[in-house]
């Protein structure tokens, strides 16, 4: 790796992880976020100007990216005072946005994680954003689908995007040297991905072809998406009274299974995905399944590497994007009017390029894919321009109640046949009654 460090050195991500810290966090945290929450008064200080709060759930290199950009905010927006709450991380934002709203002492933004916002907007103190992204300066349809459908509840739009990411191959070129391997190319299959992994895969060495969450949960479960659809399957069945992946989901466990049995996938037993991405890291791992954010660590630790589109069983390109939203919440006309001047302020060009780059997201539109300062982004970044172009093919999770259920219940399924408990028909059939059950609860 010849590319310099222009990337933020390892953000904290991962955003992708939707359950399982919020608990540990609570107790800490709760007393902070009652005292700081917005939910009382009209917020509109003697002067006319509005103040509102925003619980944006960052830390690291992400609170310092949102923090400069509510200091320009302010600046240029006197007659409105973004607070940017501390004491939330965003791996326990649902928790502490329903309790919250149970207190009636809630902010007017929070940062929530795409696969909760269906649930979310079941509250009526979520404001629709439908007539604001008709009125934005960049059209919304230039903004990319994934960030269009990931905040679309029912037809509405119940929240604005955050971030945008995709999943990709990420290949240690110097373990396929010793390995005897060509680097995998564009339009390759599930097929080869197992065969390649196996070939990688040195036990002597410690040496794995790749490697996959253990522990059941959304980090576990979205890497599975993509061989569904690829296969013909949905989250949810088209009348909504069932899973979609009945078979596709028995096919693609199969292939998890194959990599399980030929001892090529190394599982990470812990939360977070971190174990698996320091053995890729630290050179005992030949691929790793992962998104724009792990290129900072892949660049500091000097992996020489290949970005690569996910294989599919068709050939045809398939990835899945996993996008989180600003969720707008009503503290009365004035506030929720300068929240949502914030969030489309922040959905702009000028300012979604600055977050992209200092936080590790894609753009949210085609416009800030196009500025010259995310064009030179990825010129000097290795592989990102994968993650970007996957946008133009990506799916995302469906906003529905149920989604966490059916997560809950899949996750456990791969689990189980990673670790050799289960047949993957016998694991899918435990997942589909459970999670059929879940979609029977009324919406």
């Amino acid at each position: 790796m010849a590319l310099g460090r222009s990337l933020p050195a390892g953000p904290s991500r991962r955003r992708v992880l939707r359950r399982g810290s919020g608990a540990a966090l609570g107790a800490a945290a709760g007393a902070a976020l009652t005292a700081c929450g917005a939910g009382t008064g009209d917020g509109v200080g003697a002067d006319g100007r509005v103040t509102i709060e925003l619980w944006h759930g960052q830390t690291d290199t992400g609170r310092a990216a949102i923090e400069a950009l509510v200091q320009a905010f302010n600046r240029a927006h006197p007659k409105i005072r973004v607070n940017p709450g501390a004491g939330v991380l965003s791996d326990a934002m649902l928790q502490k946005v329903t309790a919250a709203l149970a207190s009636g002492s809630y902010p007017d933004i929070a940062y929530v994680f795409g696969s909760d916002l269906a649930g979310v907007a079941r509250s009526p103190r979520v404001v629709d954003l439908t007539d604001m992204v008709g009125h934005l300066p960049v059209p919304w349809s230039d903004y990319w689908r994934p960030a269009r459908e990931a905040v679309t509840v029912n037809g509405r739009v119940r929240a604005a995007p955050a971030l945008l990411d995709s999943l990709a191959v990420v290949c240690n070129t110097k373990l396929f040297r010793a390995a005897g391997l060509p680097l995998p190319r564009a339009g390759w299959t599930w097929d080869e991905f197992q065969d390649t992994a196996a070939r990688l895969t040195d036990a002597g060495r410690g040496v794995f072809g790749t490697g996959w969450p253990g522990v059941g949960d959304e980090d576990t479960v979205w890497r599975l998406w993509p061989m569904v659809w690829d296969l013909g399957g949905d989250v949810i069945s088209a009348n909504g009274k069932g899973i979609g992946f009945a078979d596709a989901g028995v096919r693609a466990l199969e292939t998890v299974q194959g990599l399980a049995r030929a001892k090529s996938v190394y599982i990470d037993p812990k939360p977070g995905t971190e174990q698996m991405y320091q053995v890729f890291n630290s050179g005992r791992m030949g691929m790793v399944v992962t998104g724009p954010w792990g290129l900072p660590d892949i660049i500091t630790a000097k992996v020489d590497h290949h970005v690569v589109p996910l294989p599919s069983y068709s050939g045809r390109p398939m990835t899945i994007s996993g996008p989180d939203t600003w969720t707008v919440f009503d503290n009365g006309a004035a506030r929720a009017e300068a929240a949502r001047t914030f969030v489309s302020w922040l959905m702009q060009p000028a300012q979604d390029v600055r977050w992209d780059i200092e936080d590790g997201s894609l753009p949210l539109s085609r416009s800030t894919e196009k500025l010259a300062a995310w064009q030179a982004r990825e010129s000097a970044t290795q592989g990102l321009p994968v993650f970007t172009r996957s946008l133009e093919y990506a799916r995302v999770r469906p906003a529905h109640p149920a989604y966490a259920r059916i997560s809950e219940s899949l996750g456990q399924a791969i689990v189980s046949v990673l670790l050799g408990r289960s047949s993957p028909a016998k694991a899918l059939r435990r997942c589909a009654d459970e999670a059929n059950a879940a979609l029977l609860i009324p919406r």
